[in-house]
């Protein structure tokens, strides 16, 4: 049994658990439920009416929303039920006794039977289609199906230097002799295949159909029409590339397609004063491998949003003290939280209601009970559009790297841990040589497919606890924490060897480029001495013929 089983089924041991808790909570609500009802029954006098009123619909409100979710189905739309009549009740000017005998006699009557649990399989296991869990693999192996040779073989050459394990084939034919022995991360497919009979579409879309989980596909075409793009989008693809092949913005989207699938798990914080239903939604995203952090009281959000930064906040609309909406606009003072996704969870069902809830600081509205399939899709969607919005507004457009602020930020964050835990750490900074002149010969969107063959070289090259930015123009930024000066200088002056075999495509002929660095190792002194130091390796790098890797004395 491999690890992603032993979880899930760990996961449903708990599903479990939480449903027989809910059980056990259900034979002390119901009696109060019932207790409740005599005491409405004897109050006399319309004030008393009124607060017990009051609380029956808090209730049976809670109950609506809990009892669906774990597999009582009847009980929850039983209670729901009550609830609008209750709430009718609390509206009315005047309370009419024979109508209040047989309100309490259905709610006595919810109380007495014994709930059982109407959902074949309450605690089904949650799809993990949208999380696959950590690679074992170092390297992407990306298939290339191009007619062309040439063309194949630069695209494929120009991958394996980013450090993918790429294979060209000129005929479906050969392609599909590769499948049968090993399955690719990802497939690039050029549309017209010359001799073949059928274009790269079709023959994409037809293996697409025989995968048991489709391939991420990227498309190559002469054909930059509506008709192709609208059918590359009918069979999934990721991507669409006209030639010549911009290689390095390919790799891009590559890496950006592997990013969504491999990448750092959600953070999703819920805001819910039942404990058994959020330790259940908890237990549900976290088993689609997010990272799930749960607040009761709502007094503690505002911590736990500084410390945890949730991509996603899950908030109960109806708790004690404060209510979601309420709850959602004071998260919105705070600038730095903007960009947060809000999703309300509620029993609530009244449309008019749910758009009040919406309009004060709000973003998606979930009503209770909701299916596990459904919490998780509705979060992960939410929290994916969070993280692409995020760092499109905090990086570099043309890169995707850190803009010259946030990178130069990352130097203090790290200088300081370094002080406080006496591990090394490196500053790192890279400048293309003699850039003027690729601009000048080849034009400047060629220049900025060398600057994005670099970043690309970078973010493929580095640790993912290491930090790159794009200081300006063609000069790179990187924090290397837990790491000495010689070994920054090993590792960057491998990437320099790499970058410096990577032919480009110019106007008339192919070309290569080199690169320059400096590094300094922080030994006490400021951020701004630090990059300072690296500034000063990197100038004598440059002056001393560039195409080297300085280290600062």
């Amino acid at each position: 049994m491999d690890k992603r089983q032993q979880q899930l089924q760990q996961l449903q041991a708990h599903l479990q658990q939480l449903g027989e808790q809910f059980a056990q909570r259900l034979q002390q609500e119901l009696p109060e439920l019932a207790d409740k009802a005599r005491q409405l029954q004897q109050a006399d006098d319309a004030e008393g009416q009124q607060h017990l009123l009051g609380s029956l619909r808090d209730q049976l409100h809670k109950l609506a929303g809990s009892a669906g979710t774990f597999g009582f189905d009847e009980l929850g739309q039983r209670a729901r039920e009550l609830e609008l009549q209750t709430q009718q009740w609390l509206s009315s000017l005047q309370l009419q006794r024979q109508g209040l005998q047989a309100f309490v006699q259905e709610l006595q009557q919810l109380a007495s039977a014994p709930p059982q649990p109407t959902t074949a399989n309450p605690t089904a296991p949650v799809s993990n289609a949208l999380s696959k869990g950590p690679r074992n693999e170092s390297a992407y192996r990306i298939y290339i199906l191009e007619d062309q040779a040439k063309v194949g073989e630069t695209i494929r050459l120009t991958l394996n230097t980013f450090g993918y394990e790429a294979r060209h084939f000129l005929t479906p034919a050969e392609l599909d002799t590769a499948l049968a022995e090993r399955q690719p991360d990802a497939l690039i497919v050029d549309v017209n295949l010359g001799s073949s009979q059928q274009s790269g579409l079709d023959y994409a879309a037809a293996l697409q159909k025989r995968l048991e989980e489709p391939l991420p596909l990227l498309v190559i075409t002469t054909q930059n029409d509506f008709h192709t793009q609208l059918q590359a989008a009918q069979i999934g693809a990721m991507g669409f590339f006209s030639k010549p092949v911009d290689v390095a913005k390919l790799e891009s989207r590559l890496e950006r397609c592997f990013a969504q699938q491999n990448g750092e798990p959600y953070r999703v914080l819920i805001v819910d004063d039942d404990h058994d239903l959020s330790s259940r939604y908890s237990l549900v995203l976290r088993g689609a491998d997010m990272l799930v952090e749960v607040v009761n009281d709502p007094q503690q959000l505002f911590e736990a949003m500084t410390r945890f930064n949730p991509e996603v906040l899950l908030l109960d609309v109806n708790m004690p003290g404060c209510s979601g909406p309420e709850l959602a606009q004071m998260v919105r003072f705070n600038d730095d939280w903007l960009r947060v996704p809000i999703i309300y969870l509620s029993a609530e069902t009244d449309i008019a209601r749910q758009m009040s809830a919406l309009i004060k600081a709000g973003d998606d509205f979930i009503t209770k009970p909701i299916s596990d399939n459904s919490l998780i899709t509705t979060v992960f969607a939410r929290a994916q559009r969070a993280r692409l919005l995020s760092n499109a507004l905090s990086r570099d457009s043309l890169t995707g790297l850190l803009k010259h602020a946030d990178i130069k930020e990352q130097v203090a964050i790290e200088q300081e841990r370094a002080l406080r835990s006496g591990k090394a750490a490196s500053v790192v900074m890279l400048d293309i040589d003699h850039f003027k002149q690729v601009n000048d010969s080849h034009g400047h969107a060629v220049g900025d497919s060398v600057i994005r063959a670099l970043a690309n070289l970078l973010r493929q090259r580095l640790r993912r606890i290491d930090s790159l930015g794009r200081y300006g123009g063609e000069e790179f930024l990187a924090v290397l924490p837990d790491c000495s000066g010689e070994q920054a200088v090993r590792i960057v002056d491998e990437i320099r060897q790499q970058f410096s075999a990577i032919r480009f495509a110019g106007e008339h002929d192919e070309f290569s480029v080199t690169l320059s660095a400096g590094i300094a190792c922080a030994q006490g002194q400021s951020p701004d001495q630090l990059m300072e130091q690296a500034d000063r390796a990197l100038y004598l790098a440059k002056h001393s013929g560039r195409n080297q890797v300085r280290l600062a004395e």
